[in-house]
């Protein structure tokens, strides 16, 4: 069973999700427009947002030496302090892209981080919310993969690269993935392929959830998973710029027009 947090919501405040903002890339200009744009974003949710969910992916690369961190995206780290010292809370998942996140968020702006999908009660209902990658059948070649990156040996060898090396090895390995795949637009495979939707439904079976929150397909998806609970699908930030918004009653899936 899984534990659950509880995430009070008081009358006329809403909880916000998005993922996938890929900042880094594929160019500086483009990823300083799009950073920018969530800054946007963050801006006009904070009207009313209680807590705010950044759920993986944020970064195209992201490793943390213990007195380095990656140049760049200081727009938004600035505004993810300022809110969290308004008291907007913001949670932070780290992605198969940013999943070398430490402590760095968390000393610097009290932001915890998580890795694994984690339970929260808000208001009423009930959320299951993490990043998505390597959940559900199928996928092997890559749960391979990210065992070895995951693996804490991997991290500790990594951390002897300079900085000037290491976060230009990070930047190439992504960026020749992303010329392979990534911004080639994700298709939906149909609910028995959906990998997700499957591990969904493998949860729900011995857990209630009313929603299944994650990323990590670059598709805006909001589909059942038994009469009375749903999964639903962040989308990008590289295109679709969609989020999604809970107010209490009902979670919404949204587009940000901004």
């Amino acid at each position: 069973m899984l534990l659950i947090e509880d995430l009070p919501l008081p009358p006329n405040r809403a909880v916000y999700f998005a993922s996938d903002f890929h900042l880094g890339m594929p160019t500086p200009a483009a990823s300083r427009e799009r950073e920018l744009r969530v800054i946007r974003w963050l801006d006009t949710v904070s009207a009313d947002a209680e807590a705010i969910f950044l759920v993986g992916d944020i970064f195209d690369f992201w490793f943390e030496y213990r007195q380095v961190i990656p140049k760049g995206f200081s727009r938004l780290q600035g505004k993810m302090a300022a809110l969290a010292d308004a008291g907007i809370k913001i949670i932070l998942f780290s992605g198969n892209h940013d999943m070398w996140m430490a402590d760095y968020f968390t000393e610097e702006m009290g932001i915890p981080v998580y890795r694994l999908p984690k339970s929260y009660q808000i208001g009423e209902k009930r959320f299951l919310i993490g990043h998505g990658d390597g959940l559900g059948p199928g996928d092997f070649t890559y749960k391979q993969l990210k065992k070895i990156f995951e693996n804490g040996l991997a991290r500790w060898l990594f951390r002897w690269l300079h900085p000037d090396i290491g976060v230009l090895f990070g930047n190439g390995w992504s960026r020749n993935r992303k010329a392979s795949n990534q911004y080639k637009p994700d298709e939906f495979r149909g609910a028995d392929d959906e990998w997700i939707l499957q591990y969904c439904k493998e949860v729900e079976a011995s857990q209630h959830h009313d929603y299944y929150i994650f990323g990590h397909r670059h598709l805006s998806l909001d589909l059942k998973v038994t009469d009375n609970s749903r999964y639903i699908n962040l989308g990008e930030w590289i295109g679709l710029n969609t989020y999604a918004r809970f107010d209490g009653h009902t979670t919404k899936l949204l587009k940000f027009e901004g």
